[in-house]
């Protein structure tokens, strides 16, 4: 995988090893029911495992956000008109 290393939290490290594995199902192409256009880009630059780390990452700070200042998750209207 990578860039996990063995230090820190077990728990947390399995946590985001299973969620890059979710992240890989709708990062291979052709899976995505509604595919996201940097994410798509971004598989034209790169292999399907570094964009499922990507997208593992990104969901992983909004949750990170989320919780930390206590909101509730809105979509912006700007990506959800891109991904239609």
């Amino acid at each position: 995988m990578g860039g996990l290393s063995t230090r820190g939290d077990g728990y947390l490290r399995r946590l985001l090893s299973a969620w890059r594995e979710g992240c890989h199902s709708i990062a291979t192409p052709g899976e995505c029911p509604r595919p996201l256009p940097w994410l798509a880009a971004l598989l034209g630059r790169r292999p399907v495992n570094v964009a499922a780390a990507a997208l593992a990452n990104k969901n992983a700070r909004i949750a990170w956000a989320l919780l930390t200042r206590g909101e509730v998750y809105a979509a912006s209207r700007q990506s959800l008109a891109a991904a239609q």
